[in-house]
């Protein structure tokens, strides 16, 4: 079994690329914090790389900036090649079978990502009836 879900912030802007055959692949890097305090009492981040394809890579190109939150349900995939130096280079990462987006403003005077307008009034609170009380004889359970 090979499954992952993430919860971090976007290091960067998520890039936008299109394959040959015309199919979008969206890559960001996502910092998530780790559980436990190290001995300074500080919680260090792991940065991981999110590959997301087809029309959930648009969405993610649109919706997310550098510092949006989202939470990522993927698989680890790795894979190798050869640099220009000559050396092998090793990569890990994690191609995103679902990304939903936890807060996902652009921010800047251009908000047409934001899924809730910035001048959108708060709700008042709602009014609940009064609960009456049940006696617990007549529940039929």
């Amino acid at each position: 079994m090979n499954k992952v879900i993430l919860i971090g912030n976007l290091t960067r802007d998520p890039e936008l690329t299109t394959t040959n055959s015309g199919v979008s692949v969206c890559r960001f890097s996502l910092a998530v914090t780790r559980r436990f305090a190290n001995s300074e009492g500080e919680r260090e981040a792991d940065f991981i790389n999110i590959v997301v394809w087809r029309n959930q890579a648009e969405n993610c190109h649109k919706f997310l900036k550098k510092g949006s939150k989202c939470a990522v349900v993927g698989r680890l995939q790795t894979s190798s090649y050869d640099a220009q130096d000559g050396s092998k280079r090793y990569t890990t990462d994690v191609i995103a079978d679902e990304v939903e987006f936890i807060n996902s403003s652009r921010g800047g005077s251009d908000d047409a990502g934001s899924f809730a307008p910035a001048s959108e009034p708060k709700s008042q609170p709602k009014q609940t009836a009064e609960l009456e009380e049940i006696d617990d004889d007549s529940l039929p359970f």
